[in-house]
């Protein structure tokens, strides 16, 4: 009776079971096709038969189901007899499932929304197992045989987070399925049936019990006459041969952290992965993407080391650099002083940080720190625009009050009685300064006043064209001060914005995504997104003008060895630093501030790394990192100069008084210089009489630069 109740059930079969697609790796891989971080839900690779080795194959089907290839979905006789076994207990008490059996059940676990969905597929008991029946045998008639193994093989757990036969080759073996030999081969099969208490990263016992269902693998294999006695015994006098890989996910244990975790807000926030936020995480975590990004080892190792070699991961003081490409907007890197990671007890303080230093808070990053001097570029661009020339100017005193003059876009004034902008350090004098004087001493009060006479609002208008945000994402502060770089910005951001001119006035919104790969093989590619904001001519005379920071300015003497243009960057009362320079390849920008907050913790009288400041300015720190990281990172790449600027619409000029302060200016220059000639021949003479020399310092006389980005030469600790 037992038997026909049960026959009966058959009669009718429901469909072939829904199959939700496999949760599988998506991965990250850097421009030339090496993965760097991983994100996966389920550790799994889904590949095709013909690319499992058929040992694998003959060994999961000998250890698993020997009749799978005979019977229809069901083995009859053992089934039967579990069935009949199963009833009069009045629950399971045997096994023998098929291997088709095995695949629907762990279809119904893997579809399982719910906790009580799962419990419910996995439930001990009759009801279930007859479900599982019909369902087998609605799959036998859906697909053909070494469709099922595959599936089967796909799907299946085989322990150590490996989910698949090709993570569980890479996990035990750092292999892949094709390659697995005839002992790897009886490991993972002998694993599907007892994936935790045969999990060999737990432990000695646990690697003995998986020892001992290999070799009964290999026994069954032998008796099936699959492989012969001598290729069995020689297989289990083997030892294990595990070649364990760890396979991390998320952004923790990335190769390049930061650029993970940007890459990672990207796909989170970006409406074309997904209508919902957790739609897109989902799909991230289970969809097997394969993301290609726009990262550059060599570039990202370079501002690695660069960063390295100034500021350490215990200082409260951070470095945070991004590189841009130029004409695609592409980030070629992104490096910080602090390592990835929390620190112990979770403490704000210490060698980690959760925060992408380099970015805006939309992709991991803080609130920024002020951009100092870098925001002139601004200001110079809009008076180039308008029609200045490199050699206009005006006189500007020793300190200025805004108090007049200045209007934000809504037309509103934002005049300022109550500050008093100084040069330098605050005893800056005032005198003529250009255009290019003016930009290559970066003079406070000069761009201050040049602002007010082009229009804040045009200023502003500019940056915006150039895709400035600030990093916390608020609007932009338009307040007379703005020419100063009093907003928070993030190095990815500026470095994008400073491409624009090396890109001659075509700005590219940065992008970190260059391709993504879906399960299926198709193809998305992510153009840049780009569009001309400046005219040429302008970004050409920008660029002439910038060319003359390293040669004329704040960076003198700190050049790369090509053509290369860029602004310091230091804010009144030294509250951060920054440097943001470019050459026609590639644009990058270095920000340098306190963590713990850059107007109570300013960056004066401070050690950074194994030297000691008195003041960091933008061509004391954040300038030899730049030049240190961008000399490596385009040591593949041809130099090439930048367009000249049309002279005819920015030569000449006129600024009053000038010429003579310039040629003042010289002939102090030559008595200093005559001063100190004038004492090196009692030394050298002393030196060719075989006298050694009393030790002489020699100290320059100070000079004024009329600038926030003065140079402190940094001391090293003795």
């Amino acid at each position: 009776m037992a038997a026909k109740n049960v026959a009966n059930t058959f009669l009718d079969l429901p469909p072939a079971p829904r199959e939700e697609p496999l949760a599988q790796v998506t991965r990250l891989l850097d421009k030339d096709g090496r993965q760097f971080a991983q994100f996966y839900e389920a550790n799994r690779t889904n590949v095709r038969l013909g690319a499992v080795a058929p040992v694998m194959r003959q060994a999961i089907v000998a250890i698993e189901d020997a009749r799978f290839y005979e019977h229809g979905g069901l083995d009859v006789r053992g089934t039967f007899r579990a069935l009949l076994t199963n009833t009069q207990a009045g629950g399971i008490r045997q096994g023998g499932s098929s291997l088709t059996q095995q695949l629907v059940k762990n279809i119904l676990v893997e579809g399982a929304r719910t906790e009580a969905e799962r419990d419910k597929a996995r439930a001990p008991n009759l009801a279930r197992k007859i479900t599982e029946l019909r369902l087998a045998l609605a799959l036998e008639e859906k697909y053909r045989k070494d469709e099922i193994l595959e599936r089967y093989l796909n799907i299946a757990y085989f322990g150590a987070g490996a989910h698949g036969v090709e993570a569980a080759a890479r996990r035990f073996f750092s292999t892949s399925a094709a390659k697995l030999t005839l002992a790897e081969a009886a490991t993972l099969a002998g694993a599907v049936r007892m994936p935790y208490s045969t999990d060999p990263s737990l432990g000695r016992e646990h690697r003995a019990r998986l020892k001992a269902r290999r070799d009964l693998v290999l026994d069954r294999m032998a008796g099936l006459k699959l492989i012969t006695q001598r290729q069995a015994t020689a297989a289990k006098n083997a030892p294990l041969g595990l070649r364990l890989r760890p396979e991390p996910g998320g952004c923790a244990q990335s190769a390049y952290p930061f650029f993970c975790l940007y890459v990672q807000r990207e796909l989170l926030s970006n409406p074309v992965f997904g209508n919902t936020a957790t739609e897109r995480r989902r799909r991230m975590a289970r969809g097997g993407l394969v993301i290609r990004t726009s990262l550059d080892p060599i570039a990202q190792h370079a501002a690695e080391q660069a960063i390295r070699r100034h500021v350490s991961p215990e200082d409260t003081e951070v470095a945070a650099e991004a590189m841009v490409e130029p004409r695609t907007g592409r980030i070629r890197a992104m490096a910080a002083s602090k390592r990835f990671g929390r620190n112990p007890g979770n403490r704000k303080n210490g060698p980690k940080t959760t925060f992408n230093l380099a970015a805006d808070t939309a992709h991991g990053g803080g609130q920024g720190f002020q951009a100092g001097s870098t925001f002139k570029a601004y200001t110079l661009a809009t008076a180039l625009k308008q029609g200045w020339r490199f050699g206009d100017g005006f006189k500007t005193p020793g300190a200025l009050v805004p108090g007049q003059g200045y209007r934000n876009c809504a037309g509103r004034p934002v005049n300022d009685p109550n500050t008093r902008i100084l040069n330098a350090s605050g005893e800056g004098e005032g005198g003529p300064h250009s255009i290019e004087t003016g930009t290559w001493k970066s003079v406070n009060i000069f761009f201050m006043m040049l602002e007010r006479k082009v229009g804040l609002c045009n200023v502003v208008k500019t940056a915006r064209t150039l895709g400035v945000v600030r990093a916390d994402g608020e609007p932009l502060k338009e307040v007379p001060t703005f020419t100063l770089g009093v907003n928070e910005m993030d190095p990815v951001t500026v470095a994008a914005s400073f491409a624009t001119f090396a890109a001659r006035g075509r700005y590219c919104r940065p992008l970190a995504i260059v391709e993504i790969v879906g399960r299926d093989g198709r193809r998305t590619h992510v153009p840049p997104s780009c569009e001309q904001v400046i005219e040429r001519p302008v970004a050409d005379a920008v660029n002439y003008v910038l060319q003359g920071v390293f040669t004329e300015g704040t960076m003198k003497g700190q050049g790369i060895g090509r053509p290369a243009a860029g602004k310091t960057g230091t804010n009144n009362g030294y509250t951060s630093a920054w440097f943001a320079g470019y050459t026609p390849a590639l644009a990058a920008a270095v920000s340098v501030g306190d963590i713990r907050g850059s107007y109570r913790f300013p960056l004066t009288g401070v050690r950074i790394g194994d030297r000691y400041y008195g003041s960091v300015q933008g061509a004391s720190l954040p300038g030899p990192i730049w030049v240190e990281s961008m000399g490596p990172a385009l040591r593949e790449v041809e130099p090439r100069g930048f367009p000249g600027p049309d002279m005819s619409r920015f030569g000449g000029g006129h600024t009053p008084g000038l010429k003579e302060a310039l040629a003042e200016e010289e002939r102090r220059e030559g008595r200093r210089g005559d001063h100190h000639a004038r004492r090196r021949p009692r030394h050298l003479f002393e030196w060719l009489l075989g006298r050694r020399p009393r030790r002489v310092e020699i100290t320059l006389p100070r000079r004024d630069r009329h600038d926030g980005d003065r140079r402190d030469r940094p001391r090293r600790r003795h």
